[in-house]
């Protein structure tokens, strides 16, 4: 029997640097964000919206990100 194709929408990873030299490893980005105009943009304010959320279920709020770097 073939194998059910996966309906999961591909992602890009990213390690992300922030201002106090903290860093994250392999954080998702939905790969539809990826090669539009403003992509750079799109994707820090992912990560951004992200890093709200982890910090309110945490209670351990994220400063300013400094980098974006694309897992290669």
């Amino acid at each position: 029997m073939a194998k059910k194709p996966n309906p999961k929408a591909e992602s890009i990873l990213f390690n992300v640097t922030y201002e106090d030299g903290s860093q994250t490893s392999n954080r998702r980005v939905p790969g539809h964000l990826i090669g539009q105009l403003d992509s750079e943009e799109l994707i820090q304010a992912f990560i951004e919206q992200q890093d709200r959320e982890i910090a309110e279920r945490s209670g351990r709020p994220r400063g300013p990100i400094a980098s974006i770097d694309k897992v290669r």
